[in-house]
C-alpha cells in the first residue's frame, strides 16, 4: 500500500477533497495537523524545495500575510513567518516517497501517486 502524508487542516475543502482523491485509491494517509504542531524548520525547507520554493507555501490572501509586509520578505523571513504563524502555510501539501506537492487544486495529488 503507498503512503501519504498530508498537512491537513480539517476546515479547508481544498484538504478534504485530496483526502477524498486518496482514499478513493484505497490510500489512507498520515495526518498531519501543521496548525497545532507547526513543521520544524528544517521540515518545512525540505518540503517548501520539492514544492518549488518557500513563497509556493505561504497563503498569500491571509490577512496576516499583509501585515506582517511578507511581500518582499526573503524565504529566512517567510520561513521565520511560517514556524511563528502556522496559519500562513499553504494546503494542503502532500509527501508521498514521489515527492511533496501543494494540492492546489486537490486533484495535484494524483501525480505524486503510483
Amino acid at each position: 500500500m503507498q503512503r501519504a502524508t498530508v498537512w491537513h487542516n480539517p476546515r479547508c475543502s481544498k484538504s478534504r477533497a485530496v483526502l477524498e482523491i486518496l482514499r478513493e485509491r484505497g490510500i489512507e494517509p498520515v495526518m498531519f495537523n501543521y496548525l497545532a504542531h507547526p513543521p520544524d524548520r528544517q521540515s518545512l525547507r525540505r518540503v517548501a524545495e520539492s514544492c518549488g520554493g518557500v513563497r509556493v507555501l505561504v497563503r498569500s490572501s491571509e490577512p496576516l500575510y499583509a501585515e506582517l509586509g511578507l511581500d518582499s520578505a526573503d524565504d529566512e523571513a517567510l520561513l521565520d513567518a511560517m514556524i511563528a504563524n502556522p496559519q500562513l502555510i499553504n494546503r494542503p501539501v502532500v509527501i508521498t516517497r514521489r515527492g511533496a506537492r501543494l494540492c492546489r487544486p486537490p486533484e495535484e495529488v494524483v501525480a505524486l501517486l503510483d
